[in-house]
């Protein structure tokens, strides 16, 4: 009894195990104009960031390039 109380137990140890290791999602290239998306970005606070982005783009003196942008080549 004991011993197949504790095969139960390790079948249903490596069931969750085998579950729980495809978790990760690959994105495919056509969709990651979706997620790059600015309606995607992770903002806690909304209008505290358009306050910082307001003064920030104040003191800089231009618009634009605060965010991550371009295909990786350092040309932008």
């Amino acid at each position: 009894m004991y011993r197949a109380r504790r095969l139960a137990w390790a079948a249903l140890a490596l069931l969750a195990l085998a579950l729980t290791s495809g978790c990760a999602a690959t994105v495919h290239p056509w969709d990651r104009d979706l997620l790059a998306d600015p309606k995607m970005k992770f903002r806690p606070a909304p209008m505290i960031s358009a306050v910082d982005d307001h003064i920030y783009f104040s003191k800089e003196g231009s618009m634009g390039g605060a965010t991550a942008a371009g295909g990786g080549c350092g040309c932008n």
